[in-house]
């Protein structure tokens, strides 16, 4: 293992390795019915990615978080006035969506299996520990991966920390994932190699430039084309 030059591989969770903000997506539509005679529905998208940005630093990422700003979302467009049946049914779907089934996406389980026992595999997924856990449970994935980091947030520090831990270093590293402001960007500001995979629904919150002038950047189409990709860089 040692002696290639990468040791390490973090893959992101949600939206690579399995389907997430498209459950998400069903979730708000639901939600902007519940609320269609207080408010227009793109109003109420606006009010809630509002709640949502605030809550962040108390809440973090996650179902439960999404869950509250909902019901503070219906409690300021109705002006503290949204019935209470509402309201049931708000933390109803937020339940649903903590039971929602774990679709892989395709080619993460091939891609796993070239790259096991090859190299040093990590999943980094930020979120709720328990709805993480659950849906790393229910892929079938888990035993590909030599170590699980479900942490609050993903920045530089907490790839330096992560890669050092688990390997020799960011600069033997390399992430992978589908959101360049968490996967990517801040894995390569930390000194490893960052692959952005593109998902066709993104969290608008996880949007930011590409990296493309960094020597350490790279994209793929998709988990298939990845074990070619890191055995090009032997």
């Amino acid at each position: 293992m040692s002696k290639h030059p990468i040791t390490v591989v973090g893959f992101d969770a949600d939206d690579t390795l399995w389907q997430n903000e498209q459950y998400y997506r069903l979730t708000e539509e639901h939600f902007r019915s519940l609320l269609a005679d207080f408010a227009e529905g793109e109003h109420v998208s606006e009010r809630l990615l509002e709640a949502e940005k605030r809550n962040l630093s108390h809440y973090g990422f996650g179902i439960k978080g999404f869950t509250l700003s909902m019901i503070e979302t219906a409690l300021e467009i109705t002006e503290g006035r949204v019935p209470t049946k509402v309201v049931a049914d708000i933390l109803s779907i937020g339940r649903e969506l903590l039971n929602h089934p774990v679709e892989c996406l395709p080619h993460a389980r091939d891609a796993l299996e070239a790259l096991v026992g090859k190299h040093f595999l990590v999943l980094i997924t930020k979120g709720d520990l328990f709805d993480q856990e659950r849906k790393l449970a229910q892929s079938g994935l888990g035993d590909y991966f030599d170590a699980v980091e479900i942490v609050s947030d993903k920045s530089a520090t907490t790839y330096r920390r992560i890669f050092g831990k688990n390997g020799e270093g960011p600069e033997r590293a390399m992430m992978i994932g589908n959101s360049l402001k968490s996967d990517v960007v801040p894995a390569i500001a930390a000194g490893a190699w960052g692959v952005f995979v593109p998902h066709e629904l993104t969290w608008v919150l996880e949007h930011v430039d590409k990296p493309a002038d960094a020597p350490r950047f790279r994209e793929i189409g998709h988990l298939g084309e990845l074990p070619d990709l890191i055995e090009q860089l032997r």
